[in-house]
Parts: structure tokens; C-alpha cells; sequence
């Protein structure tokens, strides 16, 4: 299960070192951490849950895990918390990661690939096994819309720009 961008000549030429394109994979994907707290239990049954408010929360961290900075570690982290009459029906909560490949990337669009192209690869993953972890708690499985990776990214960088100004 990898997403990989090459670039290839029509001739079936390798390009030259300066003319490398930049290639993005993942090498690996794993679950590092999966919780779920299912407090009611068996008094909690699907038919007796009407519609829970869900809050739902995320966060994603990217470490280089060489000097190179070619490869990175990407963690998702998806946590998804329901409520009903002010009592807690579930929480469940998973740190869904992969190993990621950036060849011939300029070092300026390193961060932007993995806190935006990183994730969105693994989303669907992380979103089937926390499905999964609800429906098998014995409650209807979680549906989670998807996210747009790139608007909260352009959004954390307006944040952060509006904070140090305002330090200044």
C-alpha cells in the first residue's frame, strides 16, 4: 500500500541527478496506539442510543527519522468522543502512523507534503479501524466525513503568523 510520484521520460531515459524528480511514498503504515472506553455497557444498547452529540478531534506530528531528512515518520492521531444526556457513550481514540519516503523534495516543501500529503494517505486507514473499534464496542460504526488536510494546514499557518505578530 503505497502512493508514489515519479517522473519518467518518454524515451525510458533515467533522468540525470539535477533533472530527478521528486518522488513521496509511504514505506510502512501502522496503528501505534488504539483506545476505546465503552463505560455502559450492556445497559447501552445500539436501540437504546438515539442520536449522541460526537465531538471529534485530530492532530498530526511529523519527525524526520534521518539526518538526511528523507524519511519521516507521520502520526495521525483521530479521537472521537459521544455523548449522550451528559453521559459519555464512547471515546475512542487512535494514533494511526507510516513511514514516509521524500526523494529530490526541496527542503522548503518538506513540512507541507507531510502535515498535508502525509495524512491524507492514511485518513482512510486510520477511519476504517476506528469504524471498526466502535462497531465492535457494540454500538453503530463511526462515520467520519474526510478532511481537508491542506485548509487546516493554510489555517494553522495564518494562526501562527497572526501569534507572532502579535508577540512582536
Amino acid at each position: 500500500m503505497s502512493d508514489e510520484i515519479t517522473g519518467r521520460r518518454p524515451n525510458g531515459a533515467e533522468p540525470s541527478a539535477e533533472q530527478a524528480q521528486s518522488q513521496i511514498r509511504i514505506i510502512s503504515q501502522y496503528a501505534k496506539d488504539i483506545s476505546f472506553e465503552n463505560p455502559r455497557p450492556p445497559a447501552q444498547l445500539p436501540n437504546t442510543i438515539q442520536s449522541p452529540e460526537i465531538e471529534l478531534n485530530f492532530n498530526i506530528n511529523a519527525n524526520a527519522l534521518n539526518e538526511e531528512k528523507t524519511f519521516f515518520e507521520v502520526v495521525l492521531k483521530l479521537e472521537a468522543r459521544a455523548q449522550q444526556d451528559g453521559e459519555v457513550v464512547f471515546i475512542a481514540e487512535i494514533a494511526y502512523a507510516a513511514v514516509m519516503e521524500l526523494r529530490n523534495v526541496p527542503d522548503d516543501m518538506k513540512q507541507p507534503l507531510t502535515m498535508i500529503e502525509g495524512p491524507r494517505m492514511i485518513f482512510p486507514f486510520a477511519r476504517r479501524i476506528l469504524a471498526d473499534l466502535v462497531r465492535d464496542g457494540g454500538l453503530p460504526p463511526l462515520l467520519i466525513d474526510p478532511i481537508d488536510f491542506n485548509a487546516q494546514y493554510v489555517m494553522r499557518q495564518v494562526q501562527q503568523k497572526q501569534a507572532e505578530t502579535q508577540i512582536e
